[in-house]
């Protein structure tokens, strides 16, 4: 009976080994490495679980002048990347570690575009590492600059903690120039660029000093934004026409819109905290797609002091915002169409909400505006901008004072500093039509003549110059 007994447990053991044999399965333990030469080794490994032992590791001009770094180029040979994960299905754990990247760097390559970090294998995993562009935030890239660019599929970064800093011109914003026209020539370096099918970027953080975008998405398919936090910095146009040298007041403080910079601004050093742009190149198994952005969403982050909040509008598809919040940017939350749920912003130097193009149509908006961190400097006088069709906005907040001279505005002219003068007709002097605004807060609502058709409930003050616009009172209940 035993030798029948041991004789089945045998054959149950051999068909077990058998399966896993044909299913591909393969045990791996956790690998150790000591410095980064040995963590390039395995960039390229798939199955791999890697863990970096803790501690301070630099990357300097000089390494890269010695040939330490494969200089990997990636979509049309136009990028050199210092890290690049080629690998599938593989974990790197860089709990404690944190990798100085000198600046100087940025220009090592020569004319190309720099990425610190890049993913394009696929179903890989990376935690908890501190990146620190180390040296100054005028050390400008040759030509552009990426903290971390994210290709392949289903690819998840958790716990990075990043420090953006080198680019020119930094300190104007967008003034001088951004994309194909400049007053001044740029160099940008953004911090994060979401690409691929269906990555997932996660509970990290961004200090950004640099003139460029933080999280952005290009080509990007289901990608999820979720827990992650952006610091920028902000600066008055005031403060920039005080400087007597430097680039700025070498073109006399000609703006990239045709004017004189203005007074009475306050401008984000860098660009978006997260955008969504409507094309873009990425790489997915080894094969190049050259597409827009479709699906993104965002859940949970903060931003603050960037041009902008969260702006997808040139995403298609589904667009998603939820627990999102917005503090002391030049507009917190753009979409153009799609879904923003409970989230929360200040109008301290911008609009909560603004409508993208007049074609903007079913926003579903619900924004909470929160008290003011910073003195009101907002030269728009706009705390929500809101043009196109089918939207229902509410908006919520306490029982602070209101700022005098701030509004909702629904149509007409914005008085953004980039359309001042008849600067981008296009994106200036919207109609307002056939949407329901209810307003819990007690800003007023100004309805331009462009506005028709707009059922609004209010506890503010509502003026109303539009046509066929239904308004009325709304009061708030009192425990």
């Amino acid at each position: 009976m035993n030798t029948n007994l041991n004789t089945m447990k045998f054959n149950f053991y051999i068909l077990i080994t058998v399966f896993f044999i044909l299913s591909g399965f393969k045990s791996y333990s956790q690998i150790t490495v000591n410095n980064l030469s040995e963590l390039v080794s395995y960039l390229d490994d798939d199955n791999v679980d890697v863990k970096m032992v803790p501690g301070v590791y630099t990357i300097t001009a000089e390494d890269v002048e010695k040939g330490l770094y494969k200089q990997e180029t990636t979509i049309k040979n136009t990028s050199k990347v210092l890290l690049l994960f080629k690998g599938n299905n593989s974990t790197y754990d860089f709990s404690g570690v944190t990798i100085k990247i000198d600046t100087k760097v940025l220009q090592a390559f020569g004319n190309f575009q720099v990425y610190e970090l890049q993913i394009v294998g696929n179903h890989n995993v990376l935690k908890n590492l501190t990146m620190l562009d180390d040296g100054s935030v005028h050390d400008a890239p040759t030509r552009r600059a990426c903290n971390i660019v994210m290709d392949g599929s289903y690819n998840k970064i958790e716990g990075f903690k990043v420090t953006t800093k080198g680019s020119f011109p930094y300190g104007f914003g967008d003034a001088f120039g951004k994309g194909g026209r400049s007053v001044i020539k740029h160099q940008k370096h953004s911090a994060c660029l979401i690409r691929g099918e269906s990555n997932h970027l996660k509970n990290s953080s961004f200090i950004h000093r640099s003139y460029g975008h933080c999280i952005f998405m290009q080509a990007a398919n289901n990608a999820l934004i979720e827990g992650c936090v952006v610091e920028g910095e902000v600066r008055k146009t005031d403060a920039m026409l005080a400087e007597t040298s430097g680039p700025a007041f070498d073109v006399g403080f000609k703006t990239v819109w045709g004017y004189k910079l203005p007074k009475g601004y306050m401008l984000s050093t860098g660009e978006a905290g997260i955008r969504a742009y409507d094309g873009g190149n990425t790489v997915i198994d080894g094969k190049f797609y050259k597409r827009g952005t479709s699906n993104p969403t965002v859940l949970n982050c903060t931003v603050k002091y960037m041009r902008t909040g969260v702006t997808i509008a040139h995403a298609t598809g589904k667009k998603y915002v939820e627990g999102c919040k917005a503090i002391g940017c030049e507009n917190a939350f753009s979409l153009g169409s799609g879904e923003v749920v409970n989230c929360s912003a200040d109008c301290s130097y911008g609009p909560v909400y603004s409508s993208t193009y007049k074609r903007d149509v079913k926003y579903n908006a619900e924004i909470t505006i929160i008290p003011a961190s910073n003195p009101y400097y907002n030269g728009s006088g706009s705390v929500a901008y809101i043009g196109g069709s089918g939207h229902k906005i509410v908006l919520k907040g306490g029982e602070e004072p209101v700022k005098k001279g701030l509004a909702i505005k629904v149509g007409g002219d914005k008085k953004n500093i980039r359309l001042l003068n008849g600067n981008f007709p296009r994106q200036n002097n919207f109609k307002g039509w056939d949407f329901e605004l209810v307003n819990y807060t007690n800003f007023p609502i100004e309805l331009s003549d462009k506005s028709s058709g707009v059922t609004v409930k209010s506890v503010g003050k509502v003026s109303d110059s539009g046509s066929n616009n239904n308004v009325s009172e709304l009061k708030l209940k009192r425990n």
